[in-house]
């Protein structure tokens, strides 16, 4: 079962830069846009209100450019949840074309304490059910 996450959105020109292209600053942009999406579609107040997901490492690879007003679909999905850490994927496409791919490791907050909090079961079981092999 396919269980990604995808937006779909057209290149404006504030993501172009100076070679006329989009900037790669918008790929990490786009890359948490995504999930933020994708996490308030699994997640609910009961979790978001004791909760805070916060980044703790980026992997970019960029394979090719994006251009002002290309259609640009992203897809994400969840990969491993191990201890107060998460796995999320992005591909950033074309028309089926990977222009980009990220790796970012999530770590989880008391929302009260902002401090690092093993992921408990609730949270787990969404990521778990939701985890794309």
């Amino acid at each position: 079962m396919d269980h990604s996450y995808t937006f779909t959105f057209k290149v404006d020109a504030s993501s172009i830069d100076n070679l006329g292209h989009v900037n790669n600053v918008n790929y990490l942009k786009w890359t948490q846009l995504i999930a933020e999406k994708h996490w308030t579609k699994l997640s609910n107040s009961s979790i978001d209100e004791k909760y805070v997901w916060v980044v703790l490492r980026h992997e970019i690879d960029y394979f090719s450019a994006a251009f002002l007003n290309d259609e640009i679909t992203l897809k994400t999905w969840i990969g491993g949840s191990y201890g107060v850490k998460s796995d999320r994927y992005v591909n950033v496409m074309r028309n089926g074309e990977i222009l980009c791919s990220t790796k970012t490791i999530w770590c989880l907050l008391d929302k009260a304490t902002m401090k690092p909090f093993r992921i408990p079961l609730e949270i787990m079981g969404i990521l778990t059910l939701n985890k794309m092999v």
